[in-house]
């Protein structure tokens, strides 16, 4: 009998570990206003000689609208060209299941340069907002994310995800395969 006990209470927590915490950046509620985003989660990480790039996600709900913010980061050594989102850039999700999910830009943007005389590096930061169809959210909420494809103002990109992502540069563990899977609960 006492084996059983233990088992379950270990099988309980187990269960309870492998849940996914929501947290917050911004949780403001007020009579006419809510908002709420998620903390940014590591994504994409490409570290190639003197050249680094990041892509984070976070979700945001704005009086129950829903947005991705897609924020990318590049720090190199060389000149980095600009990267803009005009009206028609997308971000179209590939699911592992085969189907694809797109999201749509809402506002125009470019990457702002920024240089660290102390690194001697120059690092541009782009941050977008695509809104969510109307679409149902089922298979984004069952399916990992194999491919994210970014059409920018004057190229699209390819980030392929990996099931588990270590960064030299961010702390901790990230599962970007899955983050809708664990994460889009956070903001319905």
């Amino acid at each position: 009998m006492n084996k059983i006990v233990v088992s379950l209470l270990m099988i309980i927590g187990l269960t309870a570990n492998a849940q996914i915490k929501c947290e917050y950046e911004i949780e403001e509620k007020t009579d006419s206003t809510f908002l709420k985003k998620t903390t940014d989660y590591l994504i994409y990480e490409k570290d190639f000689v003197n050249t680094t790039e990041y892509l984070t996600f976070s979700l945001i709900d704005s009086d129950g609208v829903l947005y991705l913010q897609a924020q990318l980061l590049q720090k190199s050594n060389n000149f980095i060209p600009a990267k803009c989102l005009d009206t028609t850039s997308k971000i179209y999700l590939q699911l592992a299941n085969g189907k694809i999910y797109t999201l749509i830009n809402s506002e125009e943007s470019c990457s702002q340069l920024v240089y660290n005389e102390k690194e001697k590096n120059s690092i541009r930061v782009l941050n977008g907002y695509f809104l969510f169809s109307k679409d149902n959210f089922e298979e984004l909420k069952k399916s990992p994310i194999s491919i994210v494809r970014i059409k920018y103002a004057s190229e699209t990109v390819d980030y392929v995800m990996k099931k588990e992502l270590k960064s030299s540069n961010f702390p901790g563990t990230y599962l970007p395969e899955n983050y809708f899977v664990n994460y889009l609960k956070c903001i319905q």
